[in-house]
This record gives structure tokens, C-alpha cells and sequence, in this order.
């Protein structure tokens, strides 16, 4: 039996593999929670996870969770919270083991469970022959005419497992590849008692576990506005208090750094989505229903999910190899910069031989505070030709080229890279079960199966009439936040606003014929447009921007991080009205 409470408390100690060791310790010790969560798992995650098995057939998991438990596992223990992670990777049961050992060496005695079912690569030819292809998301080839050799396949599993294992007694839930939202959607569930088909209340949890996944991304870590942050260094990890209605409170534990305020939750929950309907395997969130509120110091209110039934459908993450690659950085610096360029172009071209001679052959220019930056990537299935050959043939105009350039960062060793292949399977095909200490397996239940969409989509409001009036050249970053990232193979930026007048001016002025504009490397891309009014904000998809996503774009920021900065420090006529310290037009 659940014990019936009115308010959950679920932290965040960790965003990606390799986010602050320390918070563990830091949530558990800085005050009461009732659940630690632990988001460890990207697509790029997955393609290391499984170079690390080759190293080590044990390995294939978070090895830093096992440093934050020996912090923390006895007091979670003494206090009753429950540990609910992603940390398992490829090999969940492999940390379990792990974690029981560590465990029996402090004298310990934790209650672990793993969940199963969500790798599918020894399931995928069995699965092709039922027809389903595993066509990519993007461009709609089937896997099997890619003539690629899939390295992991993993499905995207919900939160019913971890809800499962907590019915169980479970003290920690160990998964492997459960969506990030999950691991609050799992222990809410269970706390609350909901059904598989509460889709209101699941779609609150959604929204609440998408806002911490990212641990501090929501408490003022990568936050436009951190200026405004009095202690912006070292801010402390989210809290999710949910509440069985579905509705929660976004805060952290007094005393922390950063901060809690309707515009950091804002920039979090605009962070790698696409349409304004969150896809996840137990609902599907509507994040153009959610309404934020500031309810105190650090407090912030979010309610009014709404939710529809589940897909019929599971997203798979499947990684194979793309071959090998190499980057060579030059810094060009004095006069005639644009000659310098050329020069240094052509000498590059005529001593690699340029793209006939390689896969991919990407040769960009940026300019710096004082001349340019060449950065040439090359990418092949030959290891050799982008290793020593390559870097012979570079190095080797090292006293024949342009003027003032210096090497700023080359190697002979070619990288192996890995591809992103993003596909959908029936979710009734993917059969995930709990795995209990003795051995016992429990499956996991199914949402229901999915039925015509119960809330309309928000249509998006007339375009304002034209003001007119006196505009002034200003940064968009003065009226606008951003938060931007990947998804595979494409980008999403964020933008909102503050206000209202300021929300109509920019979803009456950055329509996607502008934005191509702006971002000119987008100017030959599809990309999506998406209204979230009650966010006072736009959500664009740059499709394919990321090539083969970031293990193999050639961008220099392959992640797509810095894009909502980049578009916030463009200038644009802005009514005058609107920018702060300037006299609004009579």
C-alpha cells in the first residue's frame, strides 16, 4: 500500500553524465526531499556507454553514481528516501550489482531493483521481419537499406516501472534508457496512486520532471538573464514538490545559489522541445496549457497541464559508426585579413587535396576580436587518411603559408565518431519488466491504447495591427531570453519575452522567413514555428542543422548551445517603447 501525502518531494543531482559530483550530497544534506532523481543519459551518452563496454564488458554505466551514493546512500537510507536514476546505461543490472556491493561493504543493506526491456538490439532483426522498419525520423530511409550495423537500439520506456519497482519496496530504481521526465513521473505515480490513464496529472509530472531533468539549467545555470542573479555561481538543484492533483512547485533548498523564478523554469521548459504537445511514453503533455506562477522567494508554481492519451508508438535511440574523423584549428591574426584567408584556404585545399579526397571536408571561417579562426574538419571511413596522412600533409605548410597563422589545436590521431539514428517501433512491441533482488520480474504495465486528442491545440492569436511608430536599433537579448539545444539532428531555440507587449511585437516579427535571415546557415533548412502564449513564447526546430546529430556534426558547437545567445546579441527595430531606459514614443 502507498502512503497517502499531499506534497512529494522530488530533487535533481545531476543533469548529464558528468554534471557536479557534489550534488548528491548537497540535495540529500541541504534539506528535506523525499525522492533523489538522477538524469545521467543523452544519445551521445549511449555511443560512450557502449565504447566503454568494449574497454570492459562489465562497464556500460554511470560510474559517477557510484561515488554520490557512497556520500549519501546510508542517510537516504535512515531518512527513507528513495533513489530513482537513469545511471544503468546499457548494463542497469551490471550497476545494480555494483551498487549491492558497495552497499555490503558499508554494512548496508538497500532494497535494489533494475528495469529491463528497453534494449532492443539483439530484438531488432525479429522486429524488421514483423515490418517494422526503423525508419529514420528525419529522412524516412528504412535501417536496414542504410547498410549500417547498429552498435545500440534503445527505446525510450516511461515512468510505470519505476512506479512498479517503488510498489515492490524497492529503496533505489536503477533503469537504463526511461526518458528524462520519467524518473519523476514513475515515483509521483506511485506516491499518488494514479492510473495509467490520469493523463492530467501525468502531464503535470511530465512538466515537472522536464524542468528539472537538466538540474541547474532551471535554478539560473545557462540562464540569459543571469546578471540579474545575486549569487549566480554554483547554484543549487532543483526540487519538484508535485502535488496529487498533478500541479507542483519548482524550488531548491534555502541558502543555494542561483535562482527560482518564472523566467529560469520558462527557459527550462522551452529547452530541446519541439511542438507544443510533449510526446512521452505514459502521456502526451501539452506544454501549451501549462500556466507558471511566482509564489515567493524561490517558488514557482506550475499548473494547469493538460494531457492526452499516450502514443501508440515508442521513440528508439539507435547509434552505429560513422568512421573516423579530425579537427584542425587555425587562428589568423594582423592586416589583410581576407587575403590571409584565401591564402590559407588554398593552402589547405592543395595540401589535403580537398572534399574529392574525403567523405566530408567541412572548411569554415569565423572571424575573432582581432583576425579569423580556419577550423577544417575532415571526415572518413579510412582511419589513416584523416589520421597521420592528414595531419603530415597539414603541418607540412606550416612555413609555406599565410602570414601571422598559428596552429591552435591538431592531432594525428583520427577519432572514431559515432551516427544517431532516431526511429519509431510499436510500443507494444517493447516488453519492459522489473527485475527485483532475488531475482523475481514483475512486467510493467502499458498505458492505454491512444484515442482521438481530448485538448485542442492553442490557435495561434491574430497578428497585432501594425503600430507604426518610432523604432530603435537594439540587441534582441534586451526583450528577449533563449534557451537552445539539440534534438539528434536538429536544433530548437526558445524565445520568450516578459511581457505581453513585448511577446506580440516578437510573435508578430520573427516569423521563419526572418529567422533564415538571421541564422543564414538555416536559410536552406525546414524549419517549424510553434506558439506557447501562455509562456510568452516561440519555439523553433531547425531541421538537420546538426547533420547526423553531435557526435558527428562538424559545427563548432555541435550542441547547438550557444544558438539562443547568438540570436540575442542580433540587433533588431525595435519599438522604442519597449526597451528598457527608453522614453516610450508619444
Amino acid at each position: 500500500m502507498t502512503q497517502r501525502r499531499e506534497t512529494l518531494r522530488i530533487a535533481n543531482c545531476s543533469g548529464f553524465y558528468g554534471d557536479r559530483l557534489s550534488a548528491a550530497r548537497e540535495m540529500v544534506e541541504g534539506g528535506p526531499i523525499d525522492v533523489l532523481t538522477g538524469d545521467y543519459l543523452a544519445e551521445l551518452t549511449m555511443l560512450l556507454l557502449w565504447k566503454a563496454r568494449q574497454r570492459d564488458p562489465e562497464a556500460g554505466y554511470a560510474t559517477s553514481f557510484l561515488a554520490q551514493m557512497r556520500d549519501v546512500l546510508a542517510t537516504c537510507l535512515d531518512r527513507g528516501i528513495k533513489i530513482v536514476v537513469n545511471a544503468g546505461g546499457l548494463n542497469p543490472a551490471g550497476l545494480a550489482r555494483k551498487l549491492r556491493e558497495l552497499a555490503a561493504a558499508a554494512g548496508l543493506h538497500p532494497v535494489v531493483a533494475h528495469l529491463e526491456g528497453d534494449d532492443l538490439l539483439d530484438q531488432l532483426p525479429e522486429i524488421q521481419r514483423a515490418g517494422h522498419p526503423f525508419a529514420h525520423l528525419s529522412t524516412g530511409l528504412p535501417l536496414a537499406d542504410a547498410g549500417v550495423r547498429p552498435l545500440t537500439a534503445n527505446a525510450y520506456l516511461g515512468g510505470w516501472g519505476i512506479a512498479e519497482a517503488l510498489r515492490a519496496g524497492a529503496d533505489v530504481v536503477i533503469c537504463g534508457r526511461v526518458t528524462d521526465a520519467s524518473l519523476v513521473v514513475g515515483p509521483a505515480a506511485w506516491a499518488f496512486d494514479w492510473a495509467t490513464d490520469d493523463w492530467d496529472r501525468l502531464a503535470g509530472a511530465v512538466t515537472a520532471g522536464h524542468i528539472i531533468e537538466c538540474g541547474a539549467q532551471a535554478t539560473g545555470g545557462n540562464y540569459s538573464f543571469f546578471t540579474e542573479i545575486e549569487r549566480p555561481v554554483r547554484p543549487g538543484f532543483p526540487i519538484a514538490e508535485l502535488r496529487p492533483d498533478g500541479c507542483s512547485v519548482i524550488t531548491k533548498h534555502e541558502g543555494t545559489a542561483g535562482a527560482v523564478t518564472v523566467d529560469t523554469v520558462t527557459a527550462q521548459l522551452l529547452y530541446e522541445i519541439d511542438r507544443p504537445a510533449y510526446l512521452n511514453p505514459d502521456v502526451v503533455a501539452r506544454f501549451d496549457t501549462v500556466t507558471l506562477r511566482q509564489e515567493g522567494p524561490d517558488r514557482v508554481l506550475v499548473s494547469g497541464a493538460r494531457g492526452e492519451a499516450a502514443p501508440d508508438t515508442l521513440k528508439v535511440c539507435l547509434n552505429h559508426h560513422g568512421g573516423y574523423r579530425n579537427t584542425a584549428a587555425f587562428v589568423l591574426t594582423g592586416p589583410d585579413i581576407e587575403a590571409k584567408v584565401r591564402f590559407a584556404e588554398a593552402s589547405l585545399l592543395d595540401a589535403t587535396g580537398g572534399p574529392s579526397r574525403f567523405e566530408t571536408y567541412d572548411l569554415r571561417t569565423e572571424p575573432t576580436a582581432n583576425g579569423a579562426r580556419l577550423t577544417l574538419t575532415v571526415k572518413d571511413p579510412d582511419r589513416d587518411k584523416v589520421g597521420r596522412a592528414l595531419f603530415g600533409a597539414v603541418v607540412g605548410t606550416g612555413l609555406s603559408t599565410a602570414p601571422g597563422l598559428h596552429m591552435e589545436r591538431f592531432s594525428a590521431r583520427a577519432t572514431e565518431y559515432g551516427v544517431h539514428w532516431p526511429a519509431l517501433v510499436p510500443a507494444g512491441l517493447v516488453r519492459p519488466e522489473v527485475v527485483l533482488q532475488d531475482g523475481t520480474r514483475i512486467p510493467v504495465p502499458c498505458p492505454p491504447a491512444a484515442s482521438a486528442a481530448r485538448v485542442p491545440a492553442q490557435p495561434p492569436a491574430p497578428p497585432a495591427r501594425p503600430t507604426g511608430g518610432t523604432t530603435v536599433r537594439a540587441p534582441l537579448g534586451l526583450l528577449v531570453g533563449a534557451r537552445s539545444g539539440d534534438k539528434g539532428g536538429d536544433a530548437n531555440v526558445g524565445l520568450w519575452t516578459r511581457d505581453d507587449a513585448a511577446y506580440t511585437w516578437l510573435r508578430d516579427w520573427l516569423d521563419v522567413p526572418r529567422l533564415r535571415t538571421l541564422l543564414p546557415e538555416a536559410a536552406e533548412l525546414a524549419v517549424t514555428r510553434h506558439e506557447l502564449p501562455n509562456l510568452r513564447a516561440l519555439n523553433f526546430v531547425l531541421h538537420g542543422l546538426l547533420g547526423d546529430g553531435v557526435a558527428a556534426s562538424t559545427r563548432p558547437d555541435p550542441q547547438a548551445k550557444g544558438l539562443g545567445e547568438y540570436l540575442r546579441g542580433l540587433e533588431a527595430d525595435v519599438p522604442v517603447g519597449l526597451v528598457p531606459g527608453q522614453r516610450r514614443a508619444e
